[in-house]
């Protein structure tokens, strides 16, 4: 049978149809490609310019330690100076010393134990004294326990030794004795409700 002109002309129309269709689609499939792969580069770009913020608030945090912090070495090494000139004043009773000479030493060494503290305080530098204190195995390092003090367990009764802090970071943890048995309070920090036993150490290497 042969095709009429009508025939023809209605599938020629058809496949024009058919193409444009296709080509709509593949418009459309290439706009979903382009809009999927534009959302994946900014996402990278995003992800990117976090990291770069985050590295430079880091070495940010670096250099402001490195600042803050630097005096640690030369601090440790001045922290015996500190505790020499607190025993030469604590071995020696200024009322029973006469003499002139003896009492003007006296006066100096205590006048240089004053000038280093304060020298310790404007650097950051802070000593720690807890007598009468909590125990905190944070700052203080216990050597032996005491008993019959009339204290609450885990009280500081004695320092042997002052610590030492810079800024927010242990120089040198304090030497106490602690008081043993009586009320015991609480140590949630330690979740433990046992007083600290003797000889138990604190962390130092910040």
């Amino acid at each position: 049978m042969d095709m009429t002109d009508d025939d023809t002309n209605g599938n020629g129309k058809a496949a024009e149809r058919n193409a444009a269709d296709n080509t709509a689609v593949s418009l459309e499939e290439r706009l979903l490609a382009a809009e999927a792969e534009a959302a994946d580069f900014k996402d990278k770009a995003l992800r990117a310019m976090a990291e770069v913020e985050n590295i430079r608030r880091r070495a940010q945090r670096e250099r402001e330690d490195a600042v803050r912090y630097a005096a640690t070495s030369i601090a440790r090494d001045l922290l015996s100076t500190a505790d020499n000139l607190s025993r030469a004043l604590a071995s020696v009773n200024e009322a029973q010393i006469a003499d002139e000479t003896t009492k003007s030493l006296l006066t100096g060494v205590a006048a240089t134990e004053r000038e280093l503290l304060t020298a310790f305080e404007k650097n950051g530098i802070k000593r720690i004294d807890p007598k009468g204190e909590r125990f905190d195995h944070n700052f203080h390092q216990a050597i032996f326990e005491v008993e019959n003090t009339g204290k609450p367990a885990g009280t500081v009764v004695e320092v042997l030794q002052p610590g030492y802090i810079l800024h927010d970071r242990l120089l040198r943890p304090a030497m106490v004795g602690v008081a043993k048995g009586g009320a015991t309070p609480p140590y949630p920090d330690r979740g433990e409700s046992e007083p600290p036993k003797a000889g138990e150490r604190v962390d130092t290497s910040a």
